[in-house]
């Protein structure tokens, strides 16, 4: 049983005042269709507001407690005038008895002008061929802290975020991801071997969920997760010693936790050694991560999350630093010939191994699984690295050209799985020109 957004949009017109409409907020109607997607997904470009408890919560119809579907309601047969989807709105147990619904329609004039400048926004809009938002959560490879300069342990504050926000997914599609400080990965926090480190995790106030975050760099329960599962609006603090040197994974850990980390909820911590690592020229930041979406790959509008393609692991999306595109089109890694390079790679998943490869290039020195505390292994071409793995790999560029960073599992850089290391400079014939 589907109803039509126009509808719906005629309908709320008629209720609410011109004023009311003239200041209507279709981000704030968000806000407000935030209730509703606990039992019903939205299909941009379809017009149509569908009655599917795999929306946020992930569930099958009729399979959440407290929002199942009555038989009443599954077999109406009601035809959708702006009549009765009125009497519908203001009273679905009334007007469908035995339906269940956590609240009783929208009363606030307010609220209803606003979810129907969202609805025609995200509805007719992506019908009508307009572009989806171009708002970017891709993270650049170069956004990260600089080395520790030589310094004894300290005391060392650190803050997360988690916001929930719309972004481009790809050319002509969205998604609402979740975020440590509305990028993905989150910010590479960089700390020294033997700091105490105070960590505060804050919810925006205008989350849908609870988020968290397990620091693989902890040594505590639920690497801080335990006491850092924090509400909207609320913050949380730890405080942790970096014990181990080394380069770790962090992710939200709030169930379905494998959720939150498709969403975007990923980054890394760096444990730097009390001596520091061997300096290079140019340092770069990247990480892997799959998102699954009900539509198939390439499908345009605002896309949903899909619990059944998680649980069977069928990505539709792999992606470098959160977008199709991220490290092509939107931040290639740039570079000079002769120099020194370092990536702090790492993958956050949920589910797929990467075996990082840089085309046309062997790493110098690579620290496998990202430990600091053994020498590097030398003259590397392929790391595997585990979700909630990572390395650190060092090469030097003697030739100028494109170089594309790849998962060497190649049928996912046709979904989305690419980036491009640009190094400018001479051209070097000693080590590779073309002819004979």
């Amino acid at each position: 049983m589907y109803v039509s957004v126009r509808i719906l949009s005629l309908w709320l017109l008629m209720l609410c005042c011109q004023a009311a409409m003239a200041a209507a907020d279709p981000g704030a109607g968000r806000a407000v269709f935030e209730q509703c997607k606990a039992c019903h997904s939205l299909q941009p470009g379809q017009n149509r507001i569908g009655p599917s408890l795999a929306g946020v919560i992930g569930r099958k119809a009729g399979t959440a407690p407290g929002y199942e579907y009555s038989k009443a309601m599954l077999n109406a047969g009601v035809t959708w005038t702006k009549e009765n989807l009125a009497k519908f709105i203001a009273a679905p147990r009334d007007f469908i008895p035995g339906t269940k619904m956590p609240f009783e329609g929208l009363p606030n004039a307010r609220d209803r002008a606003n979810l129907i400048a969202y609805l025609q926004q995200v509805g007719v809009s992506a019908a009508s061929g307009s572009k989806v938002t171009t708002h970017s959560i891709v993270r650049a490879p170069d956004d990260l802290p600089p080395p520790i300069a030589k310094r004894g342990p300290q005391t060392v504050k650190l803050a997360l975020k988690a916001e929930e926000v719309e972004g481009r997914l790809a050319d002509g599609a969205a998604y609402d991801y979740w975020t440590f400080n509305g990028k993905v990965p989150g910010p590479l926090l960089r700390v020294r071997e033997g700091d105490s480190v105070q960590l505060t995790l804050s919810n925006d106030a205008h989350s849908t969920v609870s988020h968290s975050v397990d620091l693989h760099a902890v040594t505590g329960p639920g690497g801080g997760a335990a006491k850092l599962q924090v509400p909207p609006g609320q913050s949380k603090t730890v405080t942790f010693k970096a014990l181990k040197p080394g380069l770790f994974v962090y992710h939200c850990a709030t169930p379905v936790i494998a959720h939150h980390i498709s969403n975007g909820m990923y980054g890394m911590i760096l444990v730097e050694p009390a001596g520091g690592l061997p300096p290079v020229d140019k340092e770069f930041y990247i990480m892997q991560g799959e998102l699954y979406t009900k539509a198939a790959y390439g499908a345009a509008g605002i896309q949903s999350f899909s619990i059944d393609k998680l649980m069977n692991e069928r990505p539709e999306y792999f992606v470098f630093n959160g977008a199709v595109g991220a490290l092509t089109k939107e931040h290639p890694l740039r570079a000079g010939v002769g120099d020194k390079v370092r990536i702090f790679f790492g993958v956050g998943g949920p589910n797929a191994t990467s075996s990082f490869h840089v085309i046309g290039e062997i790493f110098d020195h690579v620290y496998e699984w990202g430990g600091l505390t053994s020498p590097p292994l030398e003259g590397i071409q392929t790391v595997s690295v585990p979700p909630g793995g990572a390395t650190i790999a060092d090469l030097t560029l003697d030739v100028p050209g494109k170089y594309i960073i790849v998962d060497h599992a190649l049928s996912r850089l046709e979904r989305g799985l690419a980036a491009y290391l640009i190094a400018k400079g001479k051209d070097n014939p000693v080590i590779f020109h073309p002819g004979k």
